[in-house]
């Protein structure tokens, strides 16, 4: 027998309207997937609102509790299985008693592996191998899904970085006469990547977001009567007022002097 991995129990089931289990404690893992419906997980820790192609898993001597939704119970598959390698092979898909939740889009996937399983009453000889291949195909896939849900995270991380990055590097140097080149070269990107990055974040390029950053600090400025127009041009960055003037009444709507005269009224 192999004690790494072994195979407890499979199946799959359409539930009645709030169908429910427990509370009760298992001596095995036990992994249900949603195929279609909704319902409700608890672990004792957290409850857990779980539909269509998200799954949860159940840990040894771990009080738990699920219940079908009244209106649209689930359709679920589950499998169960122990062994020495159980929580490591676990732990390489994302899942654990601390994260008991996954997500997996390919739903015929892992029905097939499923099937394959029930077929195994056919099988005369290597019964135990058998299963154990599907199970660990069922498992791999689950890897592969964590794997790749974490590199999209990454991947957002790092657009929240570098774009906080540029973000800080502007609100120091608004005032500075800086190009979309020297916060591209702060942060370490190609200016391109940088455009990238911000167009995908905040929907604007670089160029467009430092000069609405100027723009709001112009406008904070401007409440204050004894500056002069060319001053709070200077104070954000520009050495030119009559630019300033331009791009204030493009981004605006109203000339420095309108907006200034109609804050006053």
């Amino acid at each position: 027998m192999n004690v790494d991995l072994m195979m407890y129990q499979w199946g799959e089931e359409v539930c009645k309207p709030s169908h429910f289990y427990g509370p009760a404690v298992r001596d095995h893992y036990l992994i249900h997937y949603i195929l279609d419906g909704k319902g409700v997980y608890q672990d004792g820790r957290k409850s857990y609102i779980l539909s269509k192609g998200q799954g949860f898993l159940i840990c040894p001597d771990v009080l738990t509790y699920y219940q079908a939704d009244e209106k649209e119970p689930w359709h679920y598959l589950w499998i169960g299985f122990h062994g020495l390698q159980a929580k490591n092979y676990l732990g390489q898909c994302g899942l654990s008693r601390e994260n008991p939740i996954f997500y997996f889009k390919e739903s015929k996937v892992i029905r097939g592996y499923l099937q394959e399983m029930m077929k195994s009453k056919e099988v005369l000889w290597g019964r135990e191998n058998y299963l154990l291949g599907y199970l660990h195909l069922f498992l791999s896939s689950l890897m592969v899904e964590s794997h790749q849900q974490k590199g999209e995270i990454l991947k957002v991380q790092e657009a929240d970085f570098y774009v906080n990055q540029a973000i800080d590097f502007i609100n120091k140097n608004y005032s500075r006469k800086i190009t979309v080149q020297d916060i591209a070269d702060h942060v370490g990107l190609h200016r391109s990547y940088l455009y990238t990055l911000f167009k995908k974040e905040l929907h604007l390029s670089p160029q467009q977001f430092l000069i609405q950053f100027r723009m709001i600090k112009a406008r904070e400025l401007m409440g204050k009567d004894e500056l002069p127009i060319g001053y709070i041009a200077h104070s954000v960055g520009y050495e030119d007022p009559l630019l300033f003037s331009k791009i204030f009444k493009n981004t605006i709507g109203k000339s420095p002097s309108q907006y200034r005269q109609e804050e006053r009224d």
